[in-house]
């Protein structure tokens, strides 16, 4: 069975009414030149697909979902995938795996070919949650907050792409989102959370909305430790300049601003250092709101400039308040950061994502050049059934940029060519859950993405280079 629905719609790049960008699904029968991307998809059963059976922890007579002989994805021919993670398997520590995928990295393991997996889990007190109530289990010394439920759990893949091993490893943060891999072999957790034991009405022992770090090699759970001069706001991603060391920092907000946090000494990060907002400088000093109007500078590069936060760990919730008292620009609900162009591009500018940002609210994607000091729309939707809500940003093991969708509808992975050209690589047929974490084994043969609800962890390989091209 193909998927023969067609969406060729045009976004607009470099000028009004520039059809560059552009996805469409087309019947399996036509040939792979007439696609972007990888060609037309098709429903496929994971690899493992009769395994795929879950029992309540807590009742282990009881079914928590069977998704044997289930289409989990519809994916381009001579690509496959397995399910690597369900929330409520056990893990090799004995927990149960935890509820609400969410961000996560690749890093290279301990032996050729095998891969490490840190894994967010956005989860917060008060919320019905998948899989166990208490969340991501630590040791209550290891916590940051002994009543918060959320944190990290590192995954070790074998070099066939099986699971070996896996284990919770940061605990006792809120609602953790995103983030993003550092050069150095840790991976940033962010909190997209600002609560407080007094606004919480005593949920919380501890503030929240900070950034985590973590070895993504540590064997076991780490304490965790805010870097508190990253800012106390609704974190969502961060991406480092390997050049200067800068963390580039998103907040997911209406009214959310860009950040970079400038390290004493790069690669210590808790060493303190200076937090920064970005403002547009031909925005004569007022704070430009991004997401709407923007359309005719698609491709035109702006000039950008920072401005310093103060206060970065206030007590309210007011870092972006501060930043655009002094011009900072405004984008709508940032989220998704990357460090690096798609393939065949310069590599040395940072991708943000602003999910409800464009004339139609349904995404944008701006491009920031950090050495030219300019940020450019390079991307806005004027459909969402071409892209609706881009969420998370990574990269394919071909190099291709993967925007994750949560959009209202059916949501994909929707790649984006060096040219600008979008396709969609990948569709979730199992429900109406977001893509998210999308990322590659450092040997380039396996792309692993989340699906937030009911929460598993996807390892998907193929025809990577011979498919791009």
């Amino acid at each position: 069975m193909a998927l023969a629905r067609r969406r060729v719609v045009p976004w607009l790049v470099g000028g009004a009414s520039a059809p560059l960008w552009a996805a469409s699904l087309t019947p399996r029968s036509a040939t792979a030149a007439e696609h972007p991307g990888y060609g037309p998809l098709a429903p496929a059963l994971p690899l493992n697909s009769d395994a795929l059976r879950v029992m309540r922890a807590d009742a282990p007579s009881t079914v928590a979902y069977d998704l044997r002989g289930v289409p989990l994805l519809a994916l381009p021919q001579g690509f496959r995938y397995r399910v690597l993670s369900c929330t409520g398997m056990t893990m090799s520590d004995g927990q149960r795996v935890p509820g609400a995928h969410d961000g996560m990295a690749a890093f290279a393991g301990p032996r050729p070919g095998t891969t490490l997996l840190v894994r967010n889990h956005e989860l917060r007190r008060g919320a019905v949650h998948h899989g166990d109530a208490d969340g991501v289990r630590v040791p209550a010394a290891l916590k940051w907050d002994p009543q918060a439920i959320g944190g990290t759990t590192t995954l070790l893949v074998d070099a066939d792409g099986t699971l070996r091993r896996d284990h919770a490893s940061l605990g006792g943060t809120d609602n953790n989102c995103a983030g993003g891999p550092t050069p150095w072999g840790s991976w940033l957790t962010c909190e997209e959370s600002v609560a407080t034991p007094q606004d919480s009405g005593g949920r919380y022992a501890r503030r929240h909305g900070y950034v985590f770090e973590l070895p993504a090699a540590a064997a076991g759970p780490v304490e965790a430790r805010p870097i508190v001069g990253m800012g106390r706001f609704r974190h969502e991603a961060a991406a480092v300049d390997p050049v200067s060391g800068a963390v580039y920092l998103s907040e997911d907000r209406a009214d959310g601003c860009l950040y970079r946090y400038l390290p004493r000494e790069p690669g210590r990060l808790h060493a303190g250092g200076a937090l920064q907002a970005l403002r547009l400088r031909d925005g004569g000093g007022h704070s430009v709101d991004t997401a709407r109007g923007l359309r005719s500078m698609l491709g035109r590069p702006l000039a950008v400039d920072w401005v310093a936060i103060d206060e970065p760990d206030p007590t309210t919730d007011d870092v972006r308040a501060q930043a655009q008292a002094r011009g900072a620009a405004r984008f709508s609900r940032g989220e998704g950061l990357w460090a690096g162009g798609p393939r065949g591009t310069d590599d040395h500018r940072i991708t943000l994502v602003s999910t409800s940002g464009g004339d139609a609210g349904a995404g944008q994607v701006f491009a920031l050049d950090p050495g030219a000091g300019q940020v450019t729309l390079v991307a806005e939707s004027s459909d969402r059934a071409l892209l609706d809500g881009p969420d998370n940003v990574g990269a394919a093991p071909d190099g291709r940029l993967l925007l994750c969708e949560d959009g209202g509808g059916g949501n994909g992975l929707v790649g984006i060519e060096a040219d600008g050209t979008l396709f969609t690589f990948a569709r979730n047929l199992f429900n109406s859950s977001e893509f998210c974490g999308a990322c590659s084994s450092p040997d380039g043969r396996f792309l692993f993405v989340n699906l937030q609800t009911p929460g598993l962890t996807l390892v998907i390989e193929g025809p990577w280079r011979a498919a791009g091209r």
